[in-house]
């Protein structure tokens, strides 16, 4: 493509976006909401999935022993399970340790164990996490098999609906994020579209005259690319101030909850946002024009 050509139109689109100003201003303003949404959504589902992730790495199973196990009983068992693949750590706890948890656990109303004695009913066990989610429930039939094992339990129920909540969650992420682009070409590409009708006649007039498709097409998708763009920094520049606001509300208030360090990865929500936003504006520009390049 020559240099001047490529002048052309890059001239081509200036002139465009002045003489429509005002509508270039409400569409990139329109592009820029419709891309903020999505941003917020990607954000508040990455941010999900991370703690679906770190709710399926707590995911543990619980292996109580049998009553008086001699110490090299104790330590066979904990060989066996070692050897099992997928094991990711094992730690044993007495029953003298698991009823000090216990009564942690009920705080002010510890007082109810009174009743108990000097007797400790609790069993010695070994809390097993593994590498991955999915060998919770084999490992555990496994582990409940070796000899002075009484049971291996990791609350199947819970875990199931757990796994069920986690694979919701990313589907619907996912599936917003998609209605969410349609939605945004489809604003995009009505934008250009009434540039293209106001210019109709231009067209028709270039294409009898020999102008090829992509000479015609070429202002008016460069043209979207640039509305994409900007609508996207504007975006970019609404999500990175909110996050950062956000997270340190969140961080004062609720340390717990794992969400996503800002940096790197606002700069790669801002990349994503800003590739995204112009590439919809070239797809959204496509699709307006290739009515009008029939004629």
């Amino acid at each position: 493509m020559k240099i001047r050509t490529v002048e052309h139109f890059i001239r081509e689109v200036f002139v465009s976006l002045k003489r429509n100003n005002w509508m270039s201003f409400a569409s990139i303003g329109t592009v820029a909401v419709s891309l903020l949404i999505l941003g917020m959504f990607l954000i508040v589902v990455l941010n999900l999935n991370k703690m679906a992730a770190s709710l399926e790495s707590q995911v543990q199973i619980s292996v109580y022993l049998q009553d008086d196990l001699k110490q090299k009983d104790i330590d066979r068992i904990e060989g066996k399970i070692k050897d099992f693949q997928g094991i990711e750590t094992i730690t044993y706890i007495d029953k003298d340790k698991a009823l000090e948890r216990f009564k942690d656990r009920l705080g002010d109303q510890k007082f109810l164990l009174t009743a108990l004695g000097d007797t400790n009913p609790l069993p010695n066990a070994f809390e097993v996490t593994v590498q991955r989610p999915d060998f919770v429930k084999t490992l555990s039939e496994s582990i409940s098999q070796i000899e002075g094992v009484e049971s291996a339990k990791f609350g199947q129920d819970v875990v199931e609906h757990l796994f069920d909540l986690t694979r919701m969650v990313r589907l619907f992420g996912l599936g917003i994020m998609l209605v969410l682009a349609g939605a945004t070409v489809f604003i995009i590409s009505n934008t250009i579209r009434l540039t293209v009708f106001a210019r109709r006649k231009e067209i028709a007039i270039m294409k009898y005259v020999g102008a090829t498709d992509w000479f015609i097409r070429w202002p008016f998708l460069l043209e979207g690319m640039v509305l994409g763009f900007f609508g996207g920094a504007i975006a970019t520049i609404i999500l990175r101030s909110s996050y950062s606001a956000v997270t340190a509300r969140v961080y004062d208030t609720l340390t717990f909850l794992p969400l996503i360090p800002e940096y790197p990865f606002l700069n790669y929500i801002s990349l994503a946002i800003l590739v995204s936003g112009t590439f919809i504006g070239a797809l959204g520009s496509t699709i307006s024009l290739k009515r009008f390049l029939k004629v």
